[in-house]
């Protein structure tokens, strides 16, 4: 994404990370259909006079209007409410280009994304318009006369919302309460290091406790998706929060950029979990290493995909001393993906019609993803599976798939289509499980929508149970989400209203637990 000629103040961008999210919730939910509420804000492209030659002439010359006043220069902030009743921000970052013309940028907090593209700023006399063909979506308002507010409605597929956007005299800045501030009670260093098979670059950071002994160590692993060393996900950084907690407690932490995140090479959508085991043994073999660590004490913090990565590498290695398992799948990816459809379908208020008619359509996806060899067979027969719905779907997914462009279609196809995905969907953890010796702690929130805690806990149990494993404790903590944060409802959409990053009742059971494992 090209950087802005001229902006108004810097607003915080999180970064790439937060932005593969977004589109994910917004995009490749819709194609999955699985229909909470937020995925019936799907796809559809503006179907006015903009779209046209017409309308394209129309915005030049609201343009060159809208130069001329700049009354729509600034930052512009709204809050949409969805079926459901969840609330959350919108802000448009508006600024001048320096050929007159107005450029924009939106920014979700709520939704912890940043940085999403506005390809159009269209104005005819006191009506303001925004449209984002990523997600389809157009806002248009009219601006007061004092041009402090604009009074309209966001369009999204079938879905019509109020919203009134109103002005802001700067960015507001999001600082969590647990996040750790300078200067430090601990070493914080900034390091690089290859996983030298894969030709892969890896970059991070280790705290390390200020001690005159050898002090235990552990690796954070992330979950999917490409994250940064803090994991910084829906305006939190629980990695950078976990770490400071760790360290101040005499326990050294290494957090890692995924591959392609920050100075670390390659691509995560390109690898598989397998591949990612490869950097974080690399990132084992470098702690073992370093003088301040004892080797006899280095373990694992895998959460949620990081907790399938996180048994590949323990598996059968003796110098692993420790395994965490925080929210992390004990079933086939399948049966993760049809689950957490189903709950954050019903917790957002779906009805059975939307719950069986998404299914239907993930099940179809899924056996092409599975059945199919051939490539361009495989995109042939996505294609027509999802331009010809099932009897299933309902009305709304049926329009949210016809409105959809061609060009939505192929980069959805394309994501399932990736290396990582392919992988995720039929990869069962048990054979896994049943390797790894060495202590394993495993915790999953009752309130947890993505990795359910009861059925995945219970799977998690009985490999460990059926395998080396003699020393293992499993739990379901209440009132936690996916993120170990206390929460109301556990959906997605709930993450970044939550001030709490991670409970501090699962930072104080690690802690705990690794001391005692390690002593």
């Amino acid at each position: 994404m090209r950087a802005p000629a001229k902006s108004p103040p810097a607003a915080p961008v999180p970064g790439k990370p937060a932005r593969s999210i977004a589109r994910t919730l917004v995009l490749l939910i819709a194609l999955a259909a699985i229909a909470f509420a937020s995925a019936a804000l799907a796809q559809d492209a503006p179907d006015d006079a903009s779209g046209t030659p017409e309308g394209a002439a129309a915005a030049d010359s609201g343009r060159v209007e809208e130069a001329a006043s700049g009354a729509a220069e600034g930052f512009w902030q709204g809050i949409l409410t969805l079926p459901n009743g969840s609330d959350f921000r919108i802000i448009f970052r508006v600024w001048r280009e320096d050929d007159g013309t107005l450029s924009s940028l939106m920014d979700s907090p709520d939704q912890g994304a940043a940085d999403l593209p506005v390809d159009r700023i269209v104005v005819r006399g006191d009506t303001v318009r925004f449209e984002m063909s990523f997600a389809g979506a157009y806002f248009e308002g009219v601006m007061a006369d004092d041009a402090t507010a604009m009074d309209g409605t966001w369009r999204q597929a079938a879905i019509e919302m109020p919203l009134t956007l109103t002005r802001l005299e700067e960015f507001p800045e999001v600082r969590r309460a647990q996040e750790p501030r300078e200067p430090y009670p601990y070493a914080s260093e900034e390091v690089t290091y290859a996983n030298e098979k894969d030709g892969v670059t890896l970059t991070g950071s280790i705290t390390i406790p200020h001690s005159e002994e050898r002090v235990p160590a552990a690796i954070l692993i992330s979950g999917s998706g490409a994250q940064d060393r803090d994991e910084a996900v829906f305006g939190h950084r629980p990695f950078l929060v976990m770490a400071d907690y760790l360290t101040r407690r005499g326990i050294a932490v290494l957090r890692v950029d995924d591959r392609g995140i920050g100075g670390s090479t390659g691509s995560v959508a390109q690898s598989t979990s397998e591949d990612l085991a490869g950097d974080v043994e690399a990132g084992f073999r470098y702690l073992m290493a370093r003088d301040e660590i004892d080797p006899a004490k280095v373990g694992l913090i895998g959460h949620s995909e990081g907790g399938i990565i996180g048994p590949m590498v323990a598996a059968g290695n003796d110098d692993v001393a420790f395994l965490v398992l925080l929210a992390a799948p004990g079933l086939p990816g399948e049966e993760v993906l049809y689950s957490q459809a189903e709950l954050i379908s019903r917790a957002a208020g779906a009805t059975e019609a939307d719950v069986a008619g998404s299914r239907a359509i993930q099940e179809r996806v899924f056996e092409v993803l599975k059945e199919e060899g051939d490539e361009d067979a495989r995109r042939e027969r996505l294609r027509s599976v999802l331009r010809e719905l099932p009897e299933e779907a309902t009305e709304a997914q049926q329009i949210a798939i016809a409105t959809a462009t061609d060009e939505q279609i192929e980069e959805q196809i394309d994501r399932v289509l990736a290396p990582w995905f392919m992988f995720f969907l039929t990869y069962d953890p048990e054979p896994t499980l049943r390797e790894v010796c060495c202590p394993v702690l495993a915790l999953i929130g009752e309130k947890d929508l993505q990795v359910p805690a009861e059925e995945n806990l219970d799977a998690i149990e009985d490999a460990l149970d059926d395998g080396c494993a003699e020393d293992y404790t499993v739990r379901k903590l209440e009132g936690l989400n996916h993120l170990f944060q206390t929460a109301i409802t556990g959906l997605p959409t709930e993450y970044a209203s939550i001030d709490e990053t991670m409970s501090p009742l699962v930072l104080g059971m690690v802690v705990d637990w690794i001391k005692e494992t390690t002593e």
